[in-house]
């Protein structure tokens, strides 16, 4: 199962989806915008089998298992990935969202040059989909991350806060012996796990604090091979080697 703000995606052991909750933004992909719906509804979908669920505030995401991946409910900051956020000018100047209410195709990756030229990234096969409140991480095939939806205090990892409309490289996993082995989002920030077993974070864990505009090791953690992360809203969780490890807002690491 997956958990967005108010709104649940599950997955069954055929690849089916089911949704529930709050669909005010299209988020269960149930080709509607209702209120919420109370129970256990299957989505509009009937392509290949789905093997990965991820969730947004009021987005989601499902990858099947030929590694595409589609998106549905709020467009907001290019959290979709479908190349715009969706908006438009209601009446009384009231700004409303164009909601993708079934799943959609996440059809096109790119990367920027050093010189600003954007090139597409073809045949892209997803393996992982990470979602945080407002941007997706997508690790794919070829050990390479990309990201996009709201680059507020450098969640997207490109070393800048532009919200981006389609997934973008992360240009540090680019590297032949530096690529990523998992992805994590928390809430306003994003991880990775580097093939060679070190965790790399960037973004802020506690927006009043400041901000990692692109992917940096986690120094206290070297040395430690990890093997999964959870992230609250402000607090991290490392399950590393044969520990557990775990730090919030404080400036203090502490191992359960």
């Amino acid at each position: 199962a997956a958990c967005g703000r108010n709104h649940t995606l599950a997955l069954t052991e055929s690849g089916s989806v089911f949704a529930f909750g709050e669909n005010k933004m299209g988020q269960l992909g149930l080709g509607n915008q209702t209120d919420a719906v109370p129970s256990p509804t299957q989505i509009m979908y009937n392509g290949q089998p789905i093997t990965k669920l991820a969730c947004g505030a009021e987005f989601s995401m499902i990858m099947d298992c030929k590694g595409n991946l589609y998106s549905f409910g709020c467009p907001e900051y290019g959290q979709l990935g479908h190349n715009s956020d969706g908006k438009f000018i209601a009446r009384a100047q009231r700004i409303e969202y164009d909601c993708e209410l079934v799943p959609r195709r996440v059809a096109i990756f790119i990367e920027k040059t050093k010189d600003g030229q954007i090139l597409p990234v073809p045949n892209v096969v997803v393996r992982d989909v990470a979602c945080g409140a407002n941007h997706t991480l997508v690790l794919d095939s070829q050990k390479r991350v990309f990201s996009w939806g709201f680059g507020g205090y450098g969640r997207l990892g490109h070393a800048e806060q532009k919200d981006e409309m389609v997934p973008r490289l992360v240009k540090l996993f680019d590297f032949p012996g530096r690529g990523a082995a998992q992805i994590y989002a928390g809430y306003t920030c994003s991880f990775a796990v580097s093939e060679t077993g070190g965790l790399f974070f960037w973004g802020a864990t506690n927006t009043s604090r400041e901000s990692t505009m692109y992917p940096k090791a986690v120094q206290d953690l070297c040395g430690w091979k990890i093997r999964s992360l959870a992230c609250g809203k402000s607090s991290i969780i490392v399950a590393a080697d044969e520990s557990t490890i775990s730090w919030g807002p404080s400036p203090t690491f502490g191992e359960l």
